[in-house]
């Protein structure tokens, strides 16, 4: 494959991320490509309200990741965050379900300001990214509102947020919708970096609650089937159990089979390569004999250290 130089040489990559796994993957890429080879195309369907702010969890998650300065223990969040406001918050009355961090907050609060002045989610993501060192370009997958919606047999419907955080995603998903993605626009920007990529990489992001609210923004996933690059899925379960969150649990209530399998039959059509993890070998046959054309590939892709997220991503993008 030729790659396009036009920014120095190396591949021109675009990951499709959300959550701490996608996150993980994303730092690895950043961490071995040149400055400004990477575009990161983030889930917007977490986004909501909180206080008045508009909190973009996914986006602060890659961003902060992405920044090294996000909190090591649990993945979001920053490091070393301090939580007056929310004990605040407590003394209040409030109920704090959803934790907000002092640092955290002032990014809550820029972004909201500059929303309520009329730029773009785009514009402000580029520049509180650029305030904190991030050297390549994460883009949210539109400007305009979305909301994944979850439909559940115990709680009715819920939004995102509540299902996942409130409610520990326990309760038993029957439905999901992703609110507002026929009317959402892919940007130009996200448009101009897939048109320039030499490869596209679905993260091992949660495939219903991260990857799909993505490609439901109008007019994305068709851009993705049309594209004219390889298009590579890290499978987010090893042994048919996630690494972390609801990721088998909701492919089984949601009735998709929790296995590389079952990822490749949800993938089926926007993918060329499966990498699945060294656990799942036995697997790869029973993958090839239902989808024949597609390129599967085993390593190891638990990303416990800085060291494993940058192996995982230089063994990707050796691939092309």
């Amino acid at each position: 494959m030729a790659l396009n130089q036009s920014r120095g040489a190396g591949p021109q990559v675009v990951a499709l991320a959300g959550g701490v796994g996608g996150a993980k993957l994303a730092h690895g890429l950043a961490r071995i490509l040149p400055p400004g080879h990477l575009t990161v195309v983030v889930n917007v369907g977490d986004d909501f309200e909180r206080y008045g702010l508009h909190i973009s969890p996914d986006l602060d998650t890659v961003m902060y990741t992405l920044a090294e300065i996000a909190n090591p223990s649990t993945g979001w969040g920053l490091v070393d965050e301090s939580w007056q406001a929310l004990t605040m918050m407590a003394q209040y009355g409030e109920d704090t379900w959803f934790r907000l961090g002092d640092r955290d907050l002032a990014t809550h609060l820029l972004r909201t300001d500059a929303l309520r002045s009329g730029q773009r989610l785009t514009e402000i993501t580029a520049r509180l990214a650029h305030k904190l060192g991030v050297a390549h370009t994460i883009l949210p997958a539109s400007d305009e509102p979305m909301a994944t919606m979850v439909h559940t047999r115990e709680k009715g419907i819920l939004p995102f947020q509540q299902y996942f955080v409130k409610y520990r995603w326990q309760p038993t998903v029957i439905d999901l919708q992703y609110e507002g993605g026929d009317r959402a626009q892919v940007s130009g920007e996200v448009r101009a970096a897939v048109a320039a990529a030499d490869l596209l990489v679905i993260c091992p992001s949660n495939p219903l609650l991260s990857v799909a609210p993505i490609l439901a923004v109008a007019g994305l996933r068709e851009l993705i089937e049309q594209r004219q690059m390889s298009c590579i899925a890290v499978s987010p379960l090893i042994g048919g159990k996630a690494v972390k969150g609801p990721t088998a649990k909701l492919m089984r209530e949601m009735g998709h089979e929790p296995s590389v399998l079952g990822i490749a039959r949800f993938y089926n059509g926007l993918i060329d390569v499966l990498v699945v993890d060294s656990e799942d070998q036995q697997a790869i046959g029973q993958v090839l004999s239902q989808f024949p054309a597609l390129s599967i590939f085993e390593m190891p892709i638990l990303m416990k250290t800085v060291a494993d997220r940058e192996s995982v991503a230089q063994r990707i993008v050796d691939l092309i």
